[in-house]
């Protein structure tokens, strides 16, 4: 069942964007997916990508080797791989990051602990995604709202 964030509701009916849950994946995964490979890819096989299962081991390398062959059969380049993380701070119910507090603390949030804890592992994935330096932070005040943190 794929699940679609509200503050990527521009782009989820087109798929012009890589949903946080393809980016879940893919960290789950190691595999970099750049927008322009996504960009080279069908619709119907973005859709694959939203939709496959990449939860057990099983599922994690069966997603690692469609993604590998559909990235080299469209850019004719292989993927770049990425480490994958043993512990990743998504899963951590009981540490939030700090990059997540500061991005908070601009906005002029507080973060609990509590509120930290109750978020899904994606949720929390999405919104460490958006409060990293490098990336574009206009979804951070989104996410947190439509988490209901605000």
């Amino acid at each position: 069942m794929a699940t679609f964030f509200k503050f990527e509701r521009d782009f989820v009916d087109s798929l012009r964007c890589i949903p946080m849950q393809v980016r879940y994946k893919l960290d789950s995964c190691g595999i970099k997916l750049k927008l322009s490979d996504w960009n080279h890819m069908a619709h119907t096989e973005r859709e694959t990508l939203v939709e496959l299962p990449c939860t057990t081991e099983t599922e994690i390398r069966a997603y690692q080797e469609y993604l590998q062959q559909l990235i080299l059969e469209r850019t004719g380049i292989p993927p770049a791989k990425l480490p994958i993380e043993s512990h990743p701070a998504w899963m951590d119910s009981t540490t939030i990051p700090a990059s997540i507090q500061e991005k908070s603390q601009e906005i002029g949030i507080t973060l609990t602990p509590h509120q930290w804890a109750n978020l899904t592992p994606l949720q929390r994935f999405a919104l460490i995604k958006l409060s990293r330096s490098g990336h574009e932070n206009k979804n951070f005040p989104k996410a947190m709202a439509e988490f209901s943190l605000l």
